[in-house]
């Protein structure tokens, strides 16, 4: 079924790189064509593989060597529409990854008999202008360009005014990013199989609930202050933007990220990974 591959991983750590030499040979054995990230070209030997810049990986999936920054990088660059992504967690926590790293040959072959599922995921849409950004798989971020400083924005849902806000910056997160930046913010957690996002304040000055709309919201932020905002999506991706009248639009996206999954389910993961990590 799969005949192409691509392989990115992190840079900084001696095991993801290994693991992608071994993942090349293999593959390369199978008779899949590999491509490998290009950035990684001088520190692995793959000679089996071709290398291609994230941003021109069109295959027919691509594994991933990281943590969740490695598996959002790649989803902000790798072309539309995206590939099944297999993800090996060689992260802190790795909460979106899918298998351990002595586990990642196993699951390689288990793909390519067809033993698998994909789960599809959300994102988020965003623009100001009539200019978008990168789609979001996690989050938006909307805050100050300035430390200090306190953002003020009126929130339109369908063009109808809903709520007003003062505070540090506004967190607006799929499903998937409710379980990350978000719910540090105190936000609540969205199971996968709900068609919402949420809105979520940072440091707010009144009580501000987070909102959880429905997926079809048409979200507007109209800043009157400060004149400057820094958009961040994903954490990867950062603008400032400014307007004389700063509004951003957020929707949910045409696009959807795909994981390919095995056994292990959402609420697995947040129990393992996420609730009681670090504590057992």
């Amino acid at each position: 079924m799969f005949k192409t591959v691509g392989l990115v991983a992190r840079y900084d750590k001696k095991a993801a790189l290994k693991l992608a030499e071994e993942l090349a040979e293999h593959l390369a054995k199978e008779g899949l064509k590999v491509y490998l990230e290009d950035s990684l070209v001088a520190k692995i030997s793959a000679p089996q593989a071709e290398t291609v810049s994230l941003a021109k990986m069109q295959t027919d999936f691509i594994i991933t060597i990281g943590g969740d920054g490695t598996i959002l990088r790649t989803c902000i660059t790798v072309p539309k529409p995206e590939p099944p992504l297999l993800t090996v967690n060689m992260g802190e926590r790795g909460f979106l990854t899918e298998v351990e790293p002595k586990n990642a040959l196993e699951a390689a072959d288990k793909i390519l008999k067809g033993n698998y599922r994909v789960e599809k995921c959300t994102k988020l849409c965003v623009s100001t202008g009539g200019k978008p950004f990168p789609d979001a798989l996690n989050d938006v971020v909307i805050s100050a360009g300035e430390p200090s400083t306190i953002l003020k924005a009126q929130i339109c849902k369908n063009g109808k005014p809903i709520l007003k806000c003062q505070a540090d910056g506004l967190i607006v997160a799929t499903p998937t990013g409710s379980t990350g930046y978000s719910l540090s913010a105190e936000g609540p957690v969205l199971d996968p199989a709900l068609d919402a996002f949420v809105v979520t304040s940072i440091c707010p000055l009144t009580v501000f609930p987070s909102l959880v709309l429905p997926a079809d919201s048409n979200v507007t932020f109209n800043i009157s202050s400060p004149k400057e905002v820094l958009v961040s999506i994903d954490g990867k991706y950062r603008k400032l933007v400014s307007d004389q009248e700063l509004m951003l639009k957020v929707t949910v996206s045409k696009n959807t990220t795909s994981f390919i999954r095995f056994e292990e389910d959402f609420y697995d993961r947040l129990r393992s990974r996420l609730l009681f990590k670090g504590t057992q």
